[in-house]
């Protein structure tokens, strides 16, 4: 059983990031981590991870913990063995069966005389048996990366396991894997994850937010159902303080101008009635001080209701405060935009593709370009895009306006501000004040307008371009998206469903991520096999 109390985090800059966390897990429970980029999920995890020690509360851990971090090229220069810490074991094993049966071999190694044969079953088993324990990890791709640190949940068989995005880095074939793991497993797993395939297979979803955690006992779809629920309730809290707020200043105009109403008539009665000067300097006193007492009064009603509306609507969703509004007014469904016919292209002279490509994109579609990690994908987006040639066969290209978005939104230049970066989009000569409404559109306030774009999240670069692209005279005629998911939180995936949607020009997706491809309404597929 994990036990977090009154759990807090501050970063060593002294910001706060959060306070009074309360959370529990049972044992061989499988529960979600979730929350918007930003809430500290992993922090979270790390804290239970013990790499991380929280500035304020306790934590009780009946047993210890095996990390799967996020993987950012922090272990390259690590071997698979020192990455797994099983370097040592390794080592002493070796030793002993070389003859040096020293007493600090036999320490290091524990009597566990089966390592070297849970190594092999644990390798093979992610698909990692053509490599060598003493290979640098320097040498692996992303997904290798993460595999080796999830075969050493076989090798060190520990009760408590701890993911931070395990499905990041994997094609298909490995995130089917992951998710058999996590459908058989008997270990008690904590999980932060973006993939809501995955995500169903837990028995637990704990949303982290600046409140601090809640529970939803259920799978990620059962979660969606009751956060609805939630919206749909506070959408009517929202309408119901609106009218309040209209009816409360309706009020206050009435009840004014009655008393202005008042007021005149008094005094003109007065005048008719011969009153003293200085006695109608007193009574006129009198009805103002009294018409600044009921102002006074109605202001803090409606100020009142004014602040409950508005922190009812920072509780909103942030999909729910966003406008997109792409032009799609020069989009042609059906065009023919590009044509393969035999293609192939080769390294050193070896065909890259078994069989040669044959295909056509028109206008208007929506295809997911599929295949394992190193079967050409990214070759055939550079020649889809023009960026290169094919060795073999012929390309038909018409002319088009195509954008490449990959995972880390490199479109959006590090070097400028939030401001200046959609200025580099601004070839319709927006005004200076137009560009800032579309900022805030996309939630870009007055704040970040001068925010560097190094310092965005993922979600908020990813915002950011979509903004630029609707800054732009008019939608792309193809938009290529690689791996676009891999770096959000579900809100920001969300968020990025909804503008994909409303884009009516072609679109040329590579993804794992079977519920987002579903959702952008895929129609068909090109897979790649080499």
């Amino acid at each position: 059983m994990i036990i977090l109390q009154n759990i807090s985090y501050t970063h060593p800059n002294k910001d706060l990031l959060f306070s009074d966390i309360n959370f529990t897990v049972n044992n061989y429970e499988k529960a979600a981590l979730i929350g918007n980029n930003g809430a500290g999920k992993s922090t979270l995890l790390k804290i239970i991870a013990q790499e991380l020690q929280p500035s304020n509360g306790q934590i009780s851990i009946e047993a210890e913990p095996y990390f799967v971090p996020q993987i950012f090229g922090q272990y390259n220069h690590f071997t698979i063995a020192e990455a797994l810490k099983i370097d040592k074991k390794l080592n002493a094993l070796n030793e002993i069966l070389n003859g040096n049966t020293s007493e600090e071999n036999f320490y290091l190694l524990n009597d566990d005389w089966t390592i070297e044969d849970r190594c092999k079953e644990a390798l093979n088993y992610w698909q990692l048996d053509d490599l060598d324990l003493s290979q640098k990890m320097e040498t692996l791709s992303g997904g290798q990366k993460t595999k080796v640190f999830l075969s050493g949940i076989s090798i060190h068989q520990p009760e408590l396991v701890l993911l931070d995005e395990p499905s990041n880095h994997l094609d298909i074939a490995s995130r089917q894997l992951l998710y058999d793991f996590i459908q058989t497993t008997k270990n008690t797993l904590i999980v932060v994850s973006h993939d809501r395939k995955l995500l169903n297979l837990l028995d637990t979803v704990c949303e982290l937010s600046r409140n601090g955690i809640k529970v939803y006992g259920g799978n990620y779809d059962f979660y969606a159902a009751q956060k609805q629920i939630e919206n749909n309730a506070l959408s009517q809290d929202i309408q119901s303080k609106e009218k309040a707020l209209r009816k409360a200043k309706e009020k206050e105009r009435k009840t004014i101008e009655r008393q202005q109403r008042l007021d005149n008539r008094g005094k003109g009665k007065q005048a008719k009635a011969g009153v003293a000067r200085i006695m109608m300097n007193t009574l006129r006193n009198n009805a103002e001080n009294s018409t600044s007492k009921l102002k006074s009064v109605h202001a803090d009603k409606i100020g009142g209701i004014s602040q409950d509306l508005q922190e009812l609507r920072s509780s909103l969703p942030d999909i729910d405060k966003m406008k997109f509004g792409f032009d799609n007014s020069a989009l042609h469904k059906g065009k023919i935009l590009f044509t393969a016919s035999n293609i192939n292209f080769a390294y050193n002279t070896q065909p890259f593709w078994k069989n040669h490509l044959n295909f056509q994109i028109t206008s208007g579609e929506r295809i997911a370009l599929k295949g394992t990690n190193g079967s050409g994908k990214t070759t055939l987006i550079k020649l889809i895009l023009g960026d290169i040639e094919p060795q073999t066969g012929t390309i038909y290209r018409a002319d088009n306006k195509s954008v490449y978005i990959d995972q880390d939104y490199s479109l959006v230049d590090n070097k400028l501000k939030v401001y200046e970066q959609a200025q580099q989009f601004n070839v319709a000569a927006l005004q200076e004040h137009e560009t800032k409404i579309r900022l805030n559109r996309f939630l870009f306030t007055k704040e970040d307008w001068d925010k560097p774009c190094s310092a965005l999240s993922g979600g908020e670069r990813m915002r950011l371009l979509l903004c630029c692209l609707t800054i732009n005279s008019k939608s792309p005629d193809i938009i290529i998206l690689d791996e676009p998911t891999n770096n959000l939180d579900i809100q920001n995936v969300e968020i990025l469903t909804a503008a994909i949607n409303e884009y009516q020009g072609t679109l040329v997706v590579v993804s794992h991520d079977e519920t987002f491809l579903e959702q952008i309404n895929i129609e068909r597929t090109i897979s790649l096999t080499q």
